[in-house]
């Protein structure tokens, strides 16, 4: 289960607002930018942008990472091996599967495997 990249979760009022910060500190420009549920998220660099109201960002704050993984069953059954706890998911997300797990310790990450669209092509 290759970890492909994790993401620091920024919670902000204003997503428009907060996206010229986010590309001049990466030099990127946001490679994803969706909605979900009350959400508007966006990816920048090695930042995963959520905004949202206070009411919206909520259920979200407990989250320490978004980590972006090659296999969403691989997470799975690490997770019932170590005795982890599924606190959300798996479902279908705009970008892909998710899955939120608490681990042994009290980490709590959401592990996202990304559409076919979204991956990186080989070239």
């Amino acid at each position: 289960m290759p970890v492909l990249a994790t993401l620091a979760r920024v919670h902000v009022d204003d997503l428009d607002a907060a996206l010229p910060t986010f590309v001049e500190l990466t030099g990127e420009e946001p490679r994803v930018r969706f909605t979900y549920r009350d959400l508007e998220l966006a990816v920048v660099g090695g930042y995963l942008l959520l905004a949202g109201t206070e009411e919206a960002l909520a259920p979200y704050r407990d989250t320490h990472a978004t980590t972006i993984v090659d296999s969403l069953d691989d997470v799975l059954r690490m997770t019932g091996r170590l005795g982890g706890e599924i606190l959300e998911g798996p479902q279908e997300v705009p970008t892909g599967r998710n899955l939120t797990v608490r681990h042994p310790g009290g980490a709590t990450v959401e592990y996202v495997e990304f559409s076919a669209s979204l991956r990186p092509q080989a070239g």
